[in-house]
């Protein structure tokens, strides 16, 4: 096995990840170990090759687990290519946000949580974000390539949090009106985009924008401190997400798709393939 990966690092579980019944004990260890090799770089490069010798399985399963876990939100996978357009590596970052047992959100931006501030900051940048509003505001007509397919969904939650205003009415507000719009709508999309967007009845539209205002009071107090906030939105997206999966059990989850349940019921049980 490869001896990189070996060290004292610690690892954490949250509640939600070890009492999810969705999740098997040994996709919930696998979590673990993740957050355990993330601490030096903020990601884990482990491959998949090294969980399989790790848990004494084949590598397709351990894909599966992986797949099952970013699936639900845990986990963001990031490919890197070489300029041939070959893979030369691949990333796992953990992406919770319930990590510490006493946090309280909005999202704590210097958290000793093992995720690399800034790589993980700069996710969502002001072009993203400029190109989604065009579409909503200014109706362009594509819809930005990271939400194809999610149209219908978007718009139907936007309306619901009465996030699409007409053009005029945009021209006559102050300009950190149109930046809140700007802001709570994109993450909005985000949240339809990673799944969670179906907790979003827990929250009426004036917690979510009494949500970003709680950010931007933050925003300020960090200011020129080592918590000092470098990409609001994605500040804003953490405490978001945080509001939906707070407080969440073992059940959250969506239900699992019968066709795939039924078709990895009889591999992935405990002391499966090897």
């Amino acid at each position: 096995m490869e001896n990189i990966f070996s060290g004292s690092y610690y690892a954490v579980i949250p509640a939600y990840i070890r009492y999810n019944k969705e999740l098997k004990f040994a996709e919930r260890l696998m979590y673990g170990e993740i957050t355990a090799l993330s601490n030096k770089e903020g990601y884990c490069f482990a491959s998949n090759r090294y969980f399989a010798e790790l848990y004494g399985v084949s590598i397709s399963t351990i894909s599966r687990w992986i797949s099952h876990l970013a699936e639900i939100g845990s986990l963001h996978i990031e490919v890197i290519r070489n300029d041939k357009k070959e893979i030369i590596e691949r990333r796992i970052y953990v992406v919770d946000n319930p990590y510490m047992q006493n946090n309280q959100y909005p999202y704590v931006q210097n958290s000793t949580y093992p995720i690399c501030k800034k790589s993980k900051d700069n996710i969502i940048n002001i072009n993203m974000l400029d190109s989604f509003y065009n579409y909503i505001i200014n109706k362009e007509e594509k819809i930005p390539k990271e939400f194809e397919n999610l149209e219908m969904q978007i718009l139907d939650v936007l309306e619901k949090y009465e996030m699409i205003y007409p053009e005029e009415i945009i021209n006559c507000m102050k300009p950190e009106n149109v930046e809140k719009i700007k802001v709570i709508s994109y993450s909005l999309a985000l949240a339809i985009k990673e799944n969670v967007g179906y907790l979003l009845y827990k929250m009426n539209r004036e917690q979510i924008i009494s949500l970003y205002d709680e950010c931007k009071l933050r925003e300020t107090e960090y200011k020129e401190t080592d918590k000092e906030i470098q990409s609001f939105t994605n500040y804003y997206y953490k405490s978001l997400k945080g509001q939906l999966l707070k407080g969440k059990g073992p059940s959250f989850f969506m239900p699992k798709n019968k066709k795939n349940e039924s078709k990895s019921s009889e591999e992935d049980e405990e002391g499966e393939e090897r």
